[in-house]
């Protein structure tokens, strides 16, 4: 199939009418080109996309999390996120203390190389999605962040970051 051709059947149908099974399957297509642009961008900083997903919950978090709340923020088993915090303690990026509340529980902190590291996880972030959204111009963004932020229950965006409300639409705390 050409490039055109795959154009022109992503293209919405006449009379701007769309399927949701349409929407869907363009919405998971761009989600796999992030996905693999940014694994792109990732590899050369010894990172897979999952464990660039905890750094960035680590870091973005108040303070040191137990492996359960990550695994709530990321949406995943327990079990997934102890390996991948393994693999980031390897590398030197994160660091497990003992929790003073919980003398069962550990919490996950960032160490000065995983602070270290984020700029450019981030910049590599921002290239993956760049490369993605490079055909758009500045009102289609617009838009499209706007969309998007209403499909995914997102309540306060700055125009660079939505924070999603824990009791909105489609969030965890709903079901």
């Amino acid at each position: 199939m050409t490039h055109s051709t795959l154009r022109n059947k992503q293209a919405a149908p006449a009379g701007g009418q769309t399927d949701s099974g349409h929407l869907a399957e363009l919405l998971s297509s761009a989600s796999r080109r992030l996905r693999r642009g940014s694994m792109a961008q990732l590899e050369p900083l010894g990172l897979t996309w999952a464990q660039a997903r905890v750094l960035r919950v680590v870091a973005e978090a108040e303070h040191p999390l137990r492996m359960a709340d990550i695994a709530t923020r990321l949406e995943v088993v327990p079990r997934s996120v102890t390996s991948m915090v393994d693999a980031l303690e390897v590398a030197g990026l994160v660091r497990r203390d003992a929790d003073a509340d919980d003398r069962r529980s550990v919490r996950v902190a960032l160490t000065t190389r995983g602070r270290g590291l984020l700029e450019r996880m981030h910049e590599a972030r921002r290239q993956s999605a760049e490369d993605l959204f490079a055909p758009l111009s500045a009102p289609d963004r617009v838009a499209l962040h706007r969309l998007l932020g209403a499909v995914c229950g997102r309540m306060a965006c700055d125009g660079a970051h939505c924070v999603a409300d824990p009791d909105g639409p489609g969030q965890r705390g709903e079901r």
